[in-house]
């Protein structure tokens, strides 16, 4: 059933359903949706399939949008009684690592040597100096996802019998409008459509291989599970979001807070991401940029995943999601 949080702006995007129909593309508006295949259908003489056309057509269709979340004699429809799914099917997922301040501080003091001599003050100093170095003079690292692996905000996740520490990862995730290759980071922002939450589920057992160390991380294994990003609920238009570098970004567990940051600690600001992505693959509509987790994960607390766990989570202006795990058989 889907929730009545309201996002910021006028309208939001989403991929809702019946519960036994198929999805439609919705315009949202104040606990209401507007079946956007009719009424795109009426408006331009198109229909749009899913969320991803109409973002494939943004430029054209985003002024529709803004008058027909102002228009009150539509079919709109109660958003109470609806099932909510990832707002869009991207083609490609493009995720950063280690973009946030103070989680990889966090990480690096949590995992040093027992012989390391520094006092925990001393290192967090040391990493923090090299944190500063790296967001004015290095490039974000950035990695690959599948789609296959996105769920919607309320659907369960199963967590898998191998996933010997799975942990959450909630992020704040650009969506973008418009081919994009070769931008610049000043333009970057001119193909964002607008911006929705993800949760980035990562098993930590599995990052490093075992096997081999020189291979490094192994993200395929840790990260891309079925279900292991969950998304949504709404991707709201850029418009609406004043600065995507100043969002707070909220995780709950069983309504316990583990995550509670504002993007501004990101070392590497979305107009950055997007160019760094775009200097070597072409984005395309519908694509994925998430922009990294903040600190407050379960390695940090020592508390990580298990069968029955409810995962709230939050970014200001975006809505909230709410995923229960469940334990698979072996």
């Amino acid at each position: 059933m889907a929730t009545l949080a309201q996002p910021a702006g006028p309208f939001a995007l989403g991929t809702l359903s019946t519960p036994d129909g198929h999805p439609f593309p919705g315009l949202v508006v104040r606990a209401r949706v507007l079946d956007l295949r009719k009424a795109l259908g009426k408006a331009l003489a198109w229909e749009p399939a899913d969320v991803r056309s109409v973002l494939e057509r943004w430029e054209e269709t985003l002024p529709v949008l803004r008058s027909l979340a102002d228009e009150d004699a539509l079919d709109w429809r109660p958003l109470e009684g609806l099932r909510v799914h990832a707002p869009v099917e991207p083609r490609q997922i493009f995720q950063s690592g280690a973009n946030y301040r103070q989680h990889v501080i966090d990480l690096e003091v949590a995992h040093r040597s027992p012989d390391d001599p520094r006092t925990v003050e001393e290192a967090r100093a040391e990493i923090a100096a090299v944190m500063d170095r790296r967001a004015a003079e290095d490039l974000p690292y950035v990695f690959l996802g599948l789609p296959s692996a996105i769920t919607g905000p309320y659907d369960d996740v199963v967590l898998p019998a191998w996933a010997e520490q799975p942990d959450w990862e909630l992020e704040l995730a650009a969506v973008i409008a418009k081919p994009a290759h070769r931008v610049s980071e000043a333009e970057a922002l001119e193909y964002v459509a607008g911006y929705t939450i993800a949760n980035d589920l990562t098993d930590r057992a599995t990052v490093f291989r075992r096997d081999m160390k020189a291979i490094g991380t192994d993200w395929l294994r840790c990260k891309n599970a079925p279900g292991f990003t969950p998304l949504g609920p709404w991707i709201v238009p850029a418009e609406s979001i004043t600065d995507p570098g100043d969002l707070r970004v909220n995780l709950k567990l069983n309504g316990d807070t583990m995550q509670d940051e504002s993007t501004k600690d990101m070392l590497f600001g979305v107009a950055r991401l997007v160019s760094y992505v775009s200097q070597t693959a072409r984005l395309l509509p519908g694509d994925l940029v998430l922009t990294g987790s903040p600190a407050g994960n379960g390695i940090h607390w020592g508390r990580l995943l298990r069968d029955g766990d409810v995962m709230e989570g939050s970014i200001t202006g975006l809505g909230m999601q709410r995923t229960r795990c469940v334990g698979e058989t072996a």
